[in-house]
């Protein structure tokens, strides 16, 4: 197949994008419950208020110098474009709501408690691409460290490739509830 000559100029220059592979499909209970509140809200309570709002700034005569109705044209437009998005996502996700045969090994919806090589603590849940948030300690499983972590269990040593340069971390827990204030199974 020849490729012309253009073709990277034209992907370079335009608005065309490639596809992207979306994120893996498995996701939490509590992560299909957030989308699907915010579906909600974007559709039933958020896009209303912004129709309301382009067709009075509409309704103020000339749409080519009017700021507030080109601001609502984009706003809409976002709030579109997320609502397609978690439509469908929604329509694909599969809820992980039980804990594998195997509890002992990671695998998605783990919490696990890592060692460094400084011996710092930290813990983190692996959880769907939808959902991560590394400052609440959710961490997609599609991330090079869920990857370097799946399948191992207590006591592992992994190699996590990070841009810095890779680590080397110990699994010291993993369970399938949250740890509790302690930092003990519960």
């Amino acid at each position: 197949m020849k490729i012309p000559d253009n073709a990277l100029l034209f992907s370079v220059m335009s608005r065309f994008r490639e596809h992207q592979r979306p994120g893996s499909k498995y996701i939490t209970p509590e992560g299909k419950k957030r989308l699907s509140d915010e579906f909600e809200n974007l559709w039933r309570a958020k896009r209303p208020e912004v129709t309301a709002a382009l067709a009075a700034a509409a309704a103020e005569g000339d749409r080519s110098e009017n700021a507030e109705y080109i601001y609502r044209k984009k706003q809409l437009r976002e709030i579109d474009a997320r609502i397609h998005h978690l439509k469908e996502r929604l329509e694909h996700i599969v809820v992980v709501d039980r804990s594998p045969e195997n509890e002992s090994q990671v695998f998605f919806g783990a919490w696990v408690r890592l060692e460094d090589e400084e011996g710092s603590i930290s813990e983190y849940r692996i959880v769907g691409p939808d959902e991560f948030d590394h400052t609440k300690g959710l961490i997609s499983m599609d991330s090079p460290m869920a990857k370097a972590l799946m399948r191992k269990s207590e006591g592992d040593k992994v190699v996590v490739k990070r841009p810095k340069g890779d680590a080397v971390i110990t699994i010291v827990n993993v369970q399938y509830r949250p740890f509790d204030e302690e930092g003990e199974r519960s």
